[in-house]
């Protein structure tokens, strides 16, 4: 497999700062949706980089610190709670991807986005089907949106127990939505997410 021909494809277009861009958190009743963007070393593969959802939690604990260090920049960013339910989870997770790949601080030129949606993007964009397991960058993104956020969601579990977000980071496991039903939903819930669970 080469994880390179999507960064190389674009640099014989003559694009000099190519990042890769993947979200986490679409799904989740409850939390922020997650973006990252990545720009690497011209022809860097970092042993061990998958798909953030084949690699286990301390797998991506790991390459966590590794991507930061070896990436030329990185960015995280979020919507919030409130702006899924204002835009939408679609709208809000296009925000959070602007704002990761405006948020590097090496201006990237070229943007990989994972999935079959870009946001608006000053700047030149494709989308890639499953590009967390074709492109390096993009790859390398899913895994820093997507532990960066269990992190946040960590932080949640301490401040409310009872629902035990550290354990489905705010999925519909059948323990979180048995815990809505009994405490009812908390300022970190999604409320549009919750019509089924609520009724």
């Amino acid at each position: 497999m080469n994880w390179l021909e999507y960064e190389n494809s674009a640099k014989l277009k003559g694009y000099k700062s190519i990042c890769g861009v993947d979200e986490a958190g679409r799904g989740p009743l409850a939390g922020p949706v997650c973006a990252a963007a990545v720009i690497l070393p011209d022809n860097t593969v970092i042993d061990g980089v998958n798909d953030s959802k084949k690699l286990s939690e301390k797998k991506r604990e790991a390459l966590f610190s590794v991507i930061k260090e070896t990436a030329l920049s990185y960015s995280i960013a979020y919507a919030s709670v409130e702006e899924i339910e204002e835009l939408n989870i679609l709208n809000a997770t296009m925000l959070a991807m602007k704002r990761a790949v405006e948020g590097l601080d090496v201006p990237a030129d070229y943007a990989m986005i994972d999935g079959n949606k870009a946001p608006k993007l000053k700047i030149e964009s494709e989308c890639i089907i499953k590009g967390d397991a074709k492109s390096m960058s993009v790859a390398c993104a899913s895994i820093l949106a997507k532990v960066s956020r269990d992190h946040l969601l960590y932080e949640y579990a301490k401040e409310y127990p009872q629902y035990h977000f550290d354990k489905h980071k705010g999925y519909g496991t059948k323990a979180h939505t048995e815990a809505i039903k009994e405490y009812g939903p908390c300022p970190y819930h999604r409320m549009s997410f919750l019509g089924k669970i609520l009724k």
